[in-house]
C-alpha cells in the first residue's frame, strides 16, 4: 500500500492538463498496487500567512493561545498530510515562469522550523526524509528546465529543504505549441509508476527484514 497525497495547484477545476496528468498518475498507481490517496486541491481558498501566523509560529506549542493555535490548525494539518504520505504528487501548472500564487501559499503554510526542517551549525535539515515526489511539469510555452523556468529548480529546492530529495519530473510543456507534449508525459508517466512502485516495495521487504 502506497500512501499518496495529491497535490492540485491548477486554478482551472475542469479542462486543466496538469489535473488529467494527475488523474492519469494515479490510475495506473491503481492497476499496479493498493493506494491510499489523500487529496489537496489548492483551488480552494490557501491563506497568505500573515502577522498573526508569524507571531504564532514563532512561540513554543505550550505558550500559544487558543486562538494562535486555532491560526496554525491549518499549516498543521498540511504539515500531517506531508508526515503521513509516502509519495506526494504536485500537479503543478506554470503561470508567468513560475509557481501559482496558491502553491506559493502552500509552500509558506508547510516549511516550519522544528516541524518539518531544522537548524543546525551546519546549515538547515529536512525533517520529511524517506518520501518520494512526483511533479507534473505543465506550461503552454514555457520550456522546462529553461532559462525562464523559475519553477522547477524552486520547486526542487523546496522540497529537498524539507527533506524530500527522490523527486522524478514529468514535462507537459509547451503544449500550445506542440501538443504531442502531452502524449510524451503520459508515456513517461506509464513508463515511471512501475519503477515507483518497484521501489516501495523493495523498502518494504527491506524494512520487514529489519
Amino acid at each position: 500500500m502506497i500512501r499518496v497525497l495529491r497535490i492540485d495547484a491548477s486554478a482551472r477545476t475542469s479542462g486543466s492538463v496538469s489535473r488529467a496528468l494527475a488523474d492519469r498518475t494515479v490510475d495506473v498507481l491503481q492497476t499496479q498496487t493498493g493506494v491510499e490517496l489523500r487529496r489537496r486541491d489548492l483551488a480552494n481558498h490557501v491563506p497568505i500567512i500573515d502577522t498573526d501566523w508569524i507571531e504564532a509560529r514563532g512561540l513554543p506549542g505550550e505558550d500559544r493561545t487558543d486562538a494562535q493555535r486555532q491560526t496554525l490548525s491549518l499549516s498543521d494539518t498540511l504539515i500531517d498530510e506531508l508526515r503521513v504520505a509516502d509519495l506526494l504528487l504536485i500537479a503543478l501548472p506554470i503561470y508567468n515562469f513560475t509557481v501559482p500564487a496558491s502553491f506559493k501559499a502552500w509552500i509558506d503554510l508547510i516549511c516550519r522550523a522544528r516541524e518539518t526542517f531544522r537548524y543546525t551549525e551546519n546549515g538547515p535539515i529536512g525533517l520529511l526524509t524517506g518520501k518520494r515526489a512526483v511533479v507534473l511539469f505543465v506550461s503552454g510555452g514555457t520550456a522546462y528546465g529553461s532559462e525562464i523556468d523559475f519553477a522547477s529548480g524552486y520547486v526542487r529546492h523546496i522540497l529537498g529543504f524539507i527533506g524530500i530529495t527522490d523527486v522524478d519530473f514529468i514535462a507537459a510543456d509547451r503544449i500550445l505549441a506542440d501538443p504531442e507534449r502531452m502524449v510524451s508525459a503520459e508515456q513517461s508517466i506509464d513508463a515511471l509508476v512501475p519503477k515507483l512502485v518497484s521501489a516501495f516495495e523493495q523498502r518494504e521487504v527491506i524494512a520487514a527484514q529489519s
